[in-house]
């Protein structure tokens, strides 16, 4: 039987004057951008991201994971050749934006290796924020809305807020003193990602709930940290409809995780 991590097609992009991307091998940092038909919103991101980490010193790639999108999602990333940076596509045919994330984090080839969703609902800025953290030997650093210091300029429904609440509450034996596990920008040392993400089994809206269990469980050192974050148009998620799903899949992760995770070793700041 096929991996769920196998069948990808993987497509480099030249970069202006220096002929074809290789593979991406030897990179201090990777950051993989789930996408399900996000042509409408995946350029200003790509390009956004770009810009940023050509100003870093530091080599850096980018890599948008196409999760089966029946629009142009694919298409349109060949007109960031002109970012400047390498940037690949690759395919995964799992449905899910969990299983998206997990094709890029156990393939990465990259020193450490980060996601962010194709909204950038948090500002390009942050993954400062990620590096210090991972060059001060941290190997999960999560971004966090509920951390001293964060701000939210644009607030999300007061029914997502709520239902946001009611699951925080519910999940607080697999999250442990994280505060703020749903938030779409993480970073990793590349080999903790490899071991977190070679057992995710959720691919749905509780697998970054599935992803800081599994980091404690291992006893990997944990942090999270501020960020500006604004909610954006055009989430899929749907409370009511949505809400049985979910349950289903907290279900599953507990069985999967039966009694609840260890603490992690190095805490959360």
């Amino acid at each position: 039987m096929e991996s769920p991590h196998t069948a990808a097609r993987d497509v480099h992009l030249p970069v202006p004057g220096s002929g074809s991307v290789p593979a991406v091998a030897a990179r201090e940092l990777e950051i993989v951008i789930p996408a399900y038909n996000e042509e409408q919103r995946l350029v200003p991101t790509v390009l956004a991201l770009a810009d940023h980490l050509g100003r870093l010193p530091l080599t850096a790639a980018l890599r948008v994971v196409d999760n089966g999108s029946s629009d142009r999602t694919a298409e349109c990333v060949d007109a960031l050749a002109a970012s400047g940076v390498p940037v690949s596509v690759t395919g995964c045919s799992r449905r899910g934006k969990g299983a998206a994330v997990a094709r890029g984090m156990v393939t990465t080839r990259a020193r450490w290796v980060g996601f962010c969703d194709a909204d950038l609902a948090t500002p390009v800025s942050a993954v400062d924020d990620a590096l210090r953290l991972l060059r001060d030997g941290w190997s999960v650093v999560i971004g966090s809305r509920r951390c001293a210091g964060a701000d939210i300029p644009v607030r999300q429904p007061a029914l997502r807020r709520l239902g946001g609440a009611g699951f925080r509450l519910l999940t607080r034996n697999l999250s442990g003193p994280v505060r703020d596990t749903q938030c779409g920008f993480k970073f990793f040392d590349a080999e903790a990602a490899r071991r977190i993400f070679a057992a995710i089994t959720t691919t749905g809206f509780a697998f970054d709930l599935e992803v800081i269990a599994r980091a404690r469980a291992l006893g990997l050192s944990l942090t999270e940290f501020p960020v500006v974050w604004s909610d954006q148009q055009g989430s899929s998620f749907r409370p009511f409809a949505d809400g049985r799903r979910v349950a289903g899949e907290l279900w599953r992760l507990r069985r999967a995780l039966p009694g609840g995770p260890a603490r992690s070793a190095g805490g959360v700041a």
